[in-house]
């Protein structure tokens, strides 16, 4: 018998597959560094004890899907955090995506495509991760190698049900695979309760903690028990459980879970000596191959480049998508490194007889002045270089890895939880590791909102904005309204702070999913 892995929530028979081959992708660096595997038969699986690591390889593999097709954590996914966040606005030319734009200013629709793209994406992910987790079992690999793969994929499906419960509530809740038989069930074409989701990340992620080896016992970007807690934190923070997010925090802090800590150089977290490095708890992978059109390098990279524009005659960087608010630049305090690390500024156009000399990136590249490019700010931590980052000479495909869970959110997440329970002085220790990298004074008693503001200028552009601010409104109502007003856009109490499913979705499901409030 041979089996592949889902690409999408099941859908109605006969509207379309319900698995494609498993596909492994060639040239990605350390355990992604595998040929093309096509369709694995269970005796494979039964016999061959990598057989196993082949299909876990797979869910890791999907995380950088991305671009205009299914996505997780690539162009589309940076529309709806980012770009629909106070930190950045749409950039490009104004008549460019209008999907994009319609969801930067909250006038977005149910048909919207970016919404479709990222949905397809993350219940592909799961829908590989459940095949995996299918098929673990059938392996002669020892027990505690078939756990840890077991928490591996658990880890990264928490990770996707955490995007899907953040970015539309209750969804179709997959734990297996479906049988032929029931993939029109309500169990799997109806939304499950959003705390019935956050039941199940937390299962995963609690499975994957204690199943997961410490940094340095397992290959470099696999899940290790650190990023389960600190995933576990992280949603422990969203649930209002300050103890349970402290505590998790508090272990990795005192290293219990590995050794962690800040990067000296805050802009090197996103170039390639970066990569992995000691602030790294979870990253996704990528690599080089000889085409780089491939799965694994997909737009993230290019999408925020800066875009060529009015009297320019240069080579496009970029799409030119995910530009930096003034409110954002405002956000640095004076002297704060991570404002020149975080956003590329264009020079202005030099006075009438004079030459510009434009912007110089860190690594010799000159952009031109304001004249030559579409927009005046760029997002520096995804810049990946041509001339002095490893490439395969087609600049559209840049293999850059995504950080996705870095030591000083570890910090803050503690900080914030420590606040809440009332230890400002665990929470000013946690907070001043981060202002003294930034090169910043020490805050003797911080607030929660001097904590809030922490995370937006550390954090900023890592895709995590537009998640904090409907949280923090939770904690304190009447903060987000005023935020977003400031910026001319007009957020709907009571509907904005989700986005609506798919229409393209309720259609497959028959109308047995439901729409969010307001749409």
């Amino acid at each position: 018998m041979y089996f592949s892995i889902p690409t999408s929530l099941p859908r109605r028979a006969g509207t379309a597959a319900l698995a494609l081959a498993l596909v492994m992708v060639s040239g990605c660096k350390d355990f992604l560094d595998v040929a093309p595997q096509g369709q694995l038969s269970e005796d494979a699986i039964r016999n061959d004890p990598a057989a196993a690591q082949k299909l876990v390889d797979g869910v890791y593999n999907v995380m950088y899907i991305g671009g205009f097709d299914p996505d997780i954590h690539s162009f589309q996914f940076v529309i709806l955090t980012d770009i629909a966040s106070d930190d950045s606005d749409k950039g490009s030319r104004p008549d460019d995506y209008g999907d994009a734009l319609t969801i930067d200013n909250f006038t977005l629709t149910p048909t919207n495509g970016v919404l479709n793209n990222v949905w397809n994406g993350h219940f592909q992910g799961i829908g590989r991760a459940n095949q995996a987790l299918d098929k673990i079992p059938l392996s002669p690999a020892p027990e505690a190698t078939k756990n840890q793969l077991t928490g591996e994929v658990r880890f990264l499906r928490a990770y996707f049900y955490f995007n899907l419960a953040r970015l539309f509530g209750g969804v179709p809740l997959l734990n297996r695979v479906p049988q032929t038989s029931e993939i029109n069930s309500p169990e799997f074409q109806q939304r499950a309760s959003v705390d019935d989701i956050y039941e199940f990340i937390i299962s995963d992620l609690q499975f994957a903690a204690e199943n997961l080896p410490q940094k340095g016992s397992t290959q470099t970007g696999r899940a290790t028990k650190a990023a389960a807690q600190g995933m576990l934190a992280k949603v422990y923070l969203y649930r209002k459980n300050y103890q349970q997010a402290y505590d998790l925090s508090n272990e990795i802090i005192q290293g219990r879970s590995g050794a962690y800590a800040l990067q000296d150089n805050y802009a090197e977290i996103w170039r390639t000596a970066g990569a992995n490095g000691s602030e790294s708890i979870f990253e996704i992978q990528t690599g080089v191959n000889a085409a780089c059109d491939n799965s694994a390098v997909k737009l993230y990279s290019v999408s925020q480049g800066p875009r060529s524009g009015g009297r320019g005659g240069w080579a496009d960087l970029g799409f030119g998508f995910n530009n930096p608010t003034t409110a954002l630049v405002n956000a640095y305090e004076p002297n704060d490194v991570r404002r020149a690390a975080s956003i590329i500024f264009i020079q202005p156009t030099a006075p009438a007889g004079q030459r510009s000399t434009g912007t110089v990136l860190w690594d010799g590249f000159r952009v031109p002045s304001k004249d030559s490019v579409e927009n005046f700010r760029y997002n520096y931590k995804a810049y990946h270089s041509r001339t002095r980052e490893a490439n395969c000479g087609n600049t559209d495909w840049l293999p850059k890895n995504v950080r996705i869970l870095r030591y000083a959110e570890v910090l803050l997440i503690n900080a914030e939880a420590a606040r809440q329970l009332g230890n400002t002085a665990v929470a000013a220790t946690s907070l001043n590791l981060v202002r003294r990298r930034a090169g910043l004074a020490a805050i003797p008693a911080p607030t929660l909102q001097q904590i809030w503001q922490e995370r937006r200028v550390e954090l900023a552009l890592e895709q995590d904005r537009f998640f904090d601010l409907v949280r923090q409104e939770s904690v304190q109502p009447g903060r987000i309204v005023p935020i977003f007003a400031a910026q001319g856009k007009t957020f709907v109490k009571g509907k904005h702070e989700l986005f609506p499913i798919p229409q393209a979705q309720i259609d497959l499901s028959g109308g047995q999913l439901t729409q969010n409030p307001g749409y």
